[in-house]
């Protein structure tokens, strides 16, 4: 038995630069699986993603994946990667174990909840209201710079990094504040502000539109007083108000308070996302 990659169709560049590629997955010539490769659009042309790999289920349990995932890691380092990544359903076991046999690690998770019908009440002596423009401005200054040290302190190339948070902010505010189906809300505990959370709709599957977390912060000197747990609660409210019975988000693996508080809140992992040096 020999396994081998055979391109499914033509090498495709997009306007933004991304390259992508889809292959037949062969045992002596013949399509026994697929499995897809791209550049990646928010890290950036070093940075690869392998996705869809798929072996017919008669012909697993032999290496097939395994010698597919590593054929594809070598054309991502002819086109000058130096790392990529991979998402594994939380649901499919044997797809985490091939990735984290191959040297991926966690990088991170996305999570989700379902809703219910009530809402949850402010702890006493809190109160909401929405981001003023003054305080949108500063925020995004500061998180552009912020999101991107995130990625470097986790290992990513700083260009890279710069080119996620760029990308990240420009595509989902392309309005800024404005933006359709956004939410900047600020938690007060008087008339001081200890925290803020950004909502927004997004398509989640499995589902469709659900309400997203794309940003929670309570500051610095007001942490482990439980204003990230009113700020989740607040979250889930606005997503309520929507019309949305769900909210995502997603959680940096290293980051073991939140991941407690959201799995406390009821929030339960819905894909890891890993990465490895290539």
């Amino acid at each position: 038995m020999t396994t081998t990659l055979r391109p499914s169709g033509p090498l495709q560049q997009g306007e933004d630069g991304v390259r992508s590629r889809g292959y037949d997955v062969c045992d002596n010539g013949r399509p026994v699986g697929s499995v897809a490769i791209s550049t990646d659009e928010s890290f950036g042309a070093a940075a690869g993603v392998v996705r869809d790999l798929r072996v017919d289920e008669e012909r697993r349990r032999r290496g097939r994946g395994t010698i597919a995932v590593l054929a594809a890691e070598e054309v991502l380092r002819q086109w000058g990667c130096t790392r990529a990544r991979v998402e594994v359903p939380a649901d499919n076991e044997p797809a985490l174990r091939l990735a984290v046999a191959l040297g991926y690690t966690e990088r991170s998770r996305n999570m989700a909840k379902r809703l219910g019908p009530g809402t949850a009440a402010l702890p006493g002596g809190l109160t909401s209201r929405p981001m003023s423009g003054e305080e949108f401005a500063a925020w995004r200054r500061e998180a552009v710079i912020s999101y991107a040290r995130t990625w470097t302190e986790r290992g990513v190339p700083p260009e890279q990094a710069r080119l996620k948070s760029e990308s990240d902010h420009a595509r989902h505010l392309p309005d800024g504040a404005r933006t359709e189906g956004v939410r900047f809300q600020v938690l007060l505990r008087g008339d001081e502000t200890v925290g803020h959370v950004w909502v927004a709709v997004r398509d989640e599957p499995p589902g469709g539109p659900a309400g997203y977390v794309f940003d929670v912060e309570v500051r610095e000197e007001h942490r482990g007083s439980g204003y990230g747990r009113a700020l989740m609660l607040l979250a889930e409210d606005i997503t309520r108000a929507g019309g949305q019975d769900r909210l995502g988000l997603h959680v940096f693996a290293s980051n073991t308070p939140a991941l407690r508080l959201y799995e406390s809140l009821g929030y339960a992992t819905t894909r890891y996302n890993l990465a490895k040096v290539l």
